[in-house]
Formats: structure tokens, sequence, C-alpha cells
């Protein structure tokens, strides 16, 4: 079942809690204030009074700390304002197949379509594919001057790998020499929307989460 994720409500919940908390800290803090100052004054030696500018001064200290609690605080609640409208533009995308450049499942049958070109000037191009720890398990010239490849889902040796995530990625060479190495790119069905550190993200089928801003293509899920 794909879900809109709801974790940023948390995040919202903690914030305003530690707003809350900002603000009754403060107010208890100014509370306390007024009173050592009303006591300074109560106690202060009638023959060598406080200057009035020393409390103007004191006051100004403490206005300056209060405005700068409540500009964190509004702060807080402008950026969780923005969590929730990334979470709602991406809303419709759950359910919906991506194109980028993140691993792929095989289900053990079915062709992985990929989609990449070779660096400009290059004369051969190899495809490598790498399962899910990272080994190498299949290398594959492909044409050099095609934009789109299939993986039937066989190693190097030509026997059949099981299922499993895997990730794919084309070497450019020219007269032998490697002129780079690039990804490929691959659709994934989005299952997920998510608030994070970053901003939103895309949680992918196979767990995997990108930013919304690496899709270069978007399609109905096949």
């Amino acid at each position: 079942m794909t879900t809109v994720s709801s974790v940023n409500s948390g995040t919202n919940t903690t914030s305003s809690s530690s707003s809350s908390s900002s603000t009754s800290a403060l107010s208890s803090d100014f509370t306390t204030f007024l009173k050592m100052l009303t006591t300074q004054m109560q106690n202060q030696d009638p023959l060598n009074p406080i200057d009035s500018s020393d409390y103007a001064a004191q006051l100004a200290n403490f206005s300056q700390v209060e405005q700068q609690v409540k500009t964190n605080d509004l702060l807080s609640s402008i950026s969780g304002a923005i969590g929730l409208s990334g979470l709602s533009q991406y809303a419709n995308w759950v359910g919906m197949d991506v194109l980028s450049e993140s691993p792929t499942e095989f289900d053990g049958a079915t062709p992985v379509a990929l989609s990449g070109s070779p660096a400009s000037g290059a004369d051969q191009a190899v495809m490598v594919v790498k399962d899910s720890s990272g080994k190498e398990v299949a290398r594959e010239e492909v044409n050099v001057t095609s934009s789109g490849y299939s993986w039937d889902g066989t190693d190097s040796s030509g026997s059949l790998l099981s299922a499993g995530t895997y990730s794919f990625s084309l070497e450019s060479y020219s007269n032998g020499s490697l002129l780079s190495t690039s990804k490929l790119q691959t659709y994934n069905q989005v299952v997920e929307t998510r608030t994070a550190t970053s901003g939103t993200v895309l949680v992918l089928a196979n767990g995997t989460q990108i930013d919304p801003t690496s899709v270069t293509a978007l399609r109905a899920n096949e």
C-alpha cells in the first residue's frame, strides 16, 4: 500500500513544544529579572544611587534576548510550513514510476530497461552491473550510438542471476582508454514522500531515497 508519510507531523509537534517551552521560560526569566531589578532598586545606596541609564541598558539587553527567542520560534514555524508544502507538491507522484540514477529491482525474469548515453567521442561502451553489495556481477559491451539499453538479468557467463536490487553504470572508451563512467537511469515506483533534513525526498519501492530534483522522467506505473 502506498502512503504519504506523516513523519513531519512529529517534527512539527516537537517544534511546537520547543517553541512553547522557550516562550514559557522567557516569561519566567522576565518575571525573575523584574523582581531582581526591583530588589536592586529598593536596596541601593541612597547616597550613591544606580544611574538610570544602567537600568535602561539592562532592560534593553533583556529585550534583545526576548526578540531573538521570538524570531527563532517564527523561523521554526516557517520551516515546518515549507516542509509540508514540499510533501503536498510531490504527493501525486506516489504510485508512479520515476526515472533516476538509482538502483532497481530485478524480479528474476523480466529484463530491466536502462537509459543513458556514452560520453562524447567514445568509440566503445560497456555496461557494468553490480549487486546490492556493490560487487560487479556482469559486464557487457553495448551499442555506442544508443541511448537506451536492456539487461536480461544474466551475468558475464550468461547465467541468470537471482532476483534482487542491482545498480548500473556505463563505461565510455576511446581507443581503449577509459573516458568516463556514468550511472545509467532506471524506472522505479514511488511509494512514499517524506520530509528529511535536506528537504522532501521520494522513497522508492526498493527503499532507496532520492531528491525529487534528480528525477528526469515520470510515468504511470506499469
